[in-house]
């Protein structure tokens, strides 16, 4: 049972149904053409051998729990492990106490004091919403009118209504940015390849933030011995302080780490599978992702090892408008009647992120992030060459894509 609708959920639907039947709920138009059931019924209503709760918020208002307390094995952390993600506030405490290295920071409510503090702040400024914002409540910025613009309308609740009434103003790290996506069976961890996603809508990380707008895996900067750096100076105190407090972490441990000349420093944890990472990462782990998810609901990691195969580009096409005010209802061309190219492509996966079918059974758009086109090959290189070329293909009025993504990576 997958819980979700998006391309994420596609991904992860797609690779668990090779070894084994899938159930997403809701799910979406484009997964159910895949030829994966989707139903409106909710996960507590439902029985299967796992479940995988894909987005944030279903974990921060404890869907996990109410999973676990009906005997069901889950992949994803109660309402207390997702406070990682569910409050940057409780975030940087966390981290404080854990002793892992982030960014400096401050956390305020009240206006006077924010806009003190970012006073003594050097540019670039990072304004970060303390609640869940879908991706989009982080500013990053150069200006200090547009950074106090950015406080104030998120502290009166003008951005991101109750959610953005507390903000956490911290200093910028300069360096790559990577994504480990770390498995936890509430005792031991894997690390799934490491990553990188593009967050800003725009050519050379330009423009706004985004969910993101495309990603690759395996990430060739991001080498062993980084991953065992990662590993041992946060992702392991992270798990010794999770412990101390008596959370049982089983689930995605998402490290959003930025490679520094001082060493990797955490950004930020998600605490589930990421959006667009899962798009490339699903396709490298696909025929062992059932049994390698149960061992993590059922505490089985012990002695696992993974070795993912291949390599993978996502290059994601949004709505006209997007982040801001996307517009919907806009037909897509180039897909058939699977949801799929309808001139198929070798290597080439079209995950579903927002659309619906209309009336007529055309795909439309129906979300800021429309479609996932992912490629996969022996390297990064020939798989980038197949997600543009899966693409260019796919067209709807006012598309919105990154022709930058994994360029230069090989």
């Amino acid at each position: 049972m997958v819980v979700g609708a998006g391309a994420r959920e596609h991904a992860l639907a797609v690779a668990l149904a090779k070894t084994a039947d899938v159930v997403v709920t809701p799910g979406n138009d484009g997964i159910a053409a895949h030829g994966i059931t989707c139903v409106a019924t909710p996960a507590t209503e439902l029985s299967g051998d796992l479940f995988v709760i894909g987005p944030e918020r279903p974990l921060v208002d404890g869907l996990a729990d109410h999973l676990r307390a009906q005997g069901k094995v889950v992949v994803g952390p109660g309402s207390d492990g997702a406070a990682l993600e569910g409050s940057k506030a409780y975030l940087k405490s966390f981290l404080a106490a854990a002793d892992v290295a982030t960014a400096a920071y401050g956390t305020f409510s009240d206006e006077a004091s924010a806009l003190a503090f970012l006073a003594t702040m050097s540019p670039p400024y990072v304004i970060k919403t303390d609640g869940l914002a879908a991706g989009k409540g982080v500013l990053v910025t150069s200006d200090f009118d547009e950074a106090v613009r950015d406080v104030r309308d998120k502290l009166s609740g003008a951005s991101f209504g109750s959610a953005g009434t507390t903000v956490v103003i911290e200093e910028a790290l300069n360096g790559e940015e990577c994504s480990l996506l770390v498995l936890c069976d509430g005792t031991d961890v894997v690390a799934l390849a490491p990553a990188q996603d593009f967050k800003r809508v725009g050519e050379a990380n330009t423009g706004a933030n985004t969910g993101g707008m495309g990603a690759f895996a395996p990430m060739p900067a991001m080498t062993p011995v980084l991953v065992d750096e990662v590993m041992a100076r946060i992702v392991t105190p992270t798990l010794h302080e999770l412990r101390r407090r008596g959370i049982d972490f089983r689930g995605v441990l998402y490290a959003g780490v930025m490679l520094t000349s001082g060493g990797a420093k955490l950004l930020e944890y998600n605490v589930r599978f990421g959006d667009p990472e899962t798009e490339v990462l699903a396709p490298l782990y696909g025929d062992d992702l059932f049994e390698l998810l149960l061992r993590v609901g059922e505490g089985r990691l012990r002695g696992v090892t993974l070795a993912p195969t291949g390599a993978a580009v996502t290059v994601v096409l949004a709505s006209h408008g997007y982040p801001q005010s996307p517009r919907t209802g806009d037909v897509i061309a180039g897909l058939g009647v699977d949801g799929q190219l309808a001139t198929p492509l070798e290597g080439v996966t079209v995950y579903h992120a927002g659309t619906r079918r209309d009336d007529g059974g055309r795909f439309v758009t129906a979300g800021g992030r429309v479609l996932a086109i992912t490629g996969v090959g022996e390297t990064i290189a020939v798989a980038r060459r197949r997600a543009y070329a899966g693409a260019a293909l796919v067209t709807f009025e006012g598309s919105v894509m990154r022709d930058d993504i994994a360029v230069g990576v090989v």
